[in-house]
Formats: structure tokens, sequence, C-alpha cells
């Protein structure tokens, strides 16, 4: 399955996931945790695992917010470096 073209995430799919053999990894894939920083990634794996243990619809939501938030906010750093790096190199 291309990660690039899978549908998004709803918290029903979340509840069906964490029933999977391999569901904190199926669920980190994809939430795509590798586009996040090192902290961030760490941190969202460990509520995953939290999530398939213990989790409900409400902690799924807050899952589903929190790893779109955290990659957002990656993309926002890695593109202000660049444009910062591309100014230097300008200059």
């Amino acid at each position: 399955m291309n990660p690039e073209k899978s549908p998004e995430l709803t918290v029903q799919t979340l509840l069906a996931l964490r029933k999977e053999d391999d569901a904190v990894r199926i669920i980190t894939e994809r939430l795509r945790v590798k586009e996040m920083g090192p902290a961030d990634h760490i941190r969202t794996k460990h509520e995953v695992k939290a999530f398939v243990e213990y989790g409900d619809g409400k902690i799924a939501e807050t899952l589903l917010r929190h790893s779109a938030e955290r990659r957002s906010t990656t993309q926002t750093i890695s593109l202000k470096a660049s444009q910062r790096n591309r100014q230097h190199i300008a200059d």
C-alpha cells in the first residue's frame, strides 16, 4: 500500500486498527510518524502504544489531532530552515 494514497485516518479506522496483530507499527506508519521530528516521533509512538492497550474514541481523536499538529510543526520548521539556508547562501 502506498502511504501517499492511503485514505484519511478516522477514529473508526484507528479503533479497528488497534485490533490488528502489529497494531503499533501499522498505526504509526499510517500516522506518518517518520515525518515528525525525533522527539515528536517518540512521543507519538508512546501515545500509540497507550492507545492500543487502553484507548477509546476520545483518545483516538486526540492521537489524530496531535500527530497532525506534530507533522505540521516539523514541516514548518524544515521550511523555515531551508529558506534561511537559501538566503544565507545568496548573501
